[in-house]
């Protein structure tokens, strides 16, 4: 009988004793992880390992879900995404992870500060899951007028990090504008800068505006979650939704040195004005047209957080791309009759409805290459004036309780149209020649003017 190999039997047991504790190993890892619900798919559809991207939004939806914090989805990322992938999104399990696996540091997630009743509880419950949390306060707007500055601190946007992912989660506040309204994402000094690359964080940053969102329940990647049943719509927003507050501390230094006007009058105006403005924006907003605050109105919402009451209108501003001629028999079906037209589509169209002793003017701006402009006609010459402004884009802001949008580089708008000393009131006013973005544009023909001057 051959004698044993004393070494081959001592390999023999290693490499079994190997491959049981390897088996072991990939036993431990994959069924009891997944039991407990630590392992989900991934971008191959294996089995993905704790500290995932979708390991860690599992677990924050799993305790939001069972404190009933009713968070619904924002990131960009995320929604571009389902967008390539087209809607509706079926609740079916998703064996393969594509939309929360995409290699990133943040998921961003977003709450009605107003439904999440009890903070507490949830930031103990993530702390006891091992989440490393951080809040970003700031002072609440919507408690800040001409009256009182000191604005109570509030709740802005949470970090809950874990492992190598981090939740960003947004808490929006419902403004009197029927509006949604999130404040901007600001850390504080001596804050840890090196908690979470708050740099890469682009999304929430600063404060913005929204609608409210019609939410919609979808699986992604086997997880249920709310997402806005817009996605399109919600992105569209987002890429404009930047927010500039009323300027309340320079408008109580205005008031302190030009008191307000207080009179009957100037409170009755002010009504109308702000009916107007009411109506102007929900038939505007209703036929797809962006608009802004243009002329003396936006100077009053700049400078005094009002409607300049000797104004006697509102005026607002829409680029000639976004004409429509729907919006003369909007406005006529919504009680507000043409009181004149001037100019063509082409050039210096200019429309003005008459309101309950207020008008609305609405100017339309053509754009060049290095500044746009909006254009006047003098009803008896047919002389024909320009007003050029420098280039700008449109922010939202809240005037008189209505959500509307402003030049975001307001103080360049109003310098151009009212000159370095715009904060000093100017009662007579000719719109003719006291503009300092004013010039002369030419004359009519007579043969268009039936056609370039309509006065009702």
């Amino acid at each position: 009988m051959p004698r044993i190999n004393k070494t081959v039997v001592l390999a023999l047991l290693t490499l079994t004793s190997s491959v049981f504790l390897l088996f072991q190993l990939y036993y431990y890892r994959h069924y009891l992880s997944a039991k407990n619900g630590s392992s989900v798919s991934n971008t191959r559809g294996g089995l993905s390992t704790e500290g995932s991207v979708q390991w860690v939004v599992k677990k924050f939806l799993a305790l939001t879900s069972s404190h009933g914090v009713p968070v619904y989805l924002v990131d960009p990322v995320v929604l571009g995404l389902i967008l390539e992938d087209g809607l509706p999104l079926k609740n079916t399990e998703n064996k393969v992870c594509k939309y929360l696996c995409t290699s990133r540091e943040f998921t961003s997630f977003a709450v009605l500060e107003n439904v999440w009743t009890d903070k507490g509880n949830l930031l103990k419950a993530t702390e006891e899951e091992g989440f490393h949390w951080v809040e970003i306060r700031g002072k609440d707007p919507r408690l800040t007028g001409i009256d009182d500055l000191s604005g109570t601190e509030i709740p802005l946007h949470y970090i809950f990090k874990l492992k190598s992912h981090a939740i960003h989660l947004l808490l929006f506040y419902e403004r009197s504008g029927n509006f949604l309204w999130h404040g901007p994402l600001r850390l504080r000094h001596g804050m840890d800068k090196k908690f979470v690359p708050f740099r890469k964080l682009q999304f929430g940053r600063f404060s913005s505006a929204y609608d409210r969102p019609e939410l919609h329940l979808a699986s992604l990647d086997g997880l249920d979650l709310l997402i806005p049943k817009d996605p399109a719509h919600f992105l569209e927003e987002a890429s404009h939704s930047k927010f500039l507050e009323c300027r309340y501390k320079e408008a109580r230094a205005f008031y302190q040195v030009y008191p307000d006007d207080t009179s009957q009058d100037a409170v009755d105006f002010r009504m109308k004005a702000k009916a107007l403005l009411h109506m102007a924006a929900k038939t505007l907003t209703g036929l797809g047209i962006k608009f802004w605050l243009s002329s003396g109105t936006c100077l009053g919402w700049y400078r005094q957080c009002n409607i300049i009451p000797y104004s006697k209108d509102v005026d607002l501003g829409i680029f000639i791309k976004d004409y429509k001629p729907d919006i003369i028999p909007a406005f006529q079906m919504a009680g507000l009759p043409l009181k004149h037209k001037f100019g063509k589509v082409k050039d210096s169209l200019e429309l003005s409805f008459q309101g309950q002793d207020v008008k609305l003017d609405i100017f339309f701006f053509y754009e060049e290459k290095d500044h746009v402009w909006n254009g006047g006609t003098q009803a008896k010459t047919g002389k024909k004036f320009k007003y050029i402004f420098p280039l700008f884009t449109l922010c939202w802001t809240e005037l008189l309780e209505v959500k509307v949008q402003v030049p975001c580089e307001t103080l360049d708008y109003i310098e151009a149209n009212y000159g370095k000393k715009w904060e000093v009131p100017v009662k007579v006013w000719d719109w003719k020649s006291s503009p300092s973005n004013v010039q002369a544009n030419g004359i009519w023909p007579i043969s268009e003017w039936d056609d370039v001057i309509q006065v009702y």
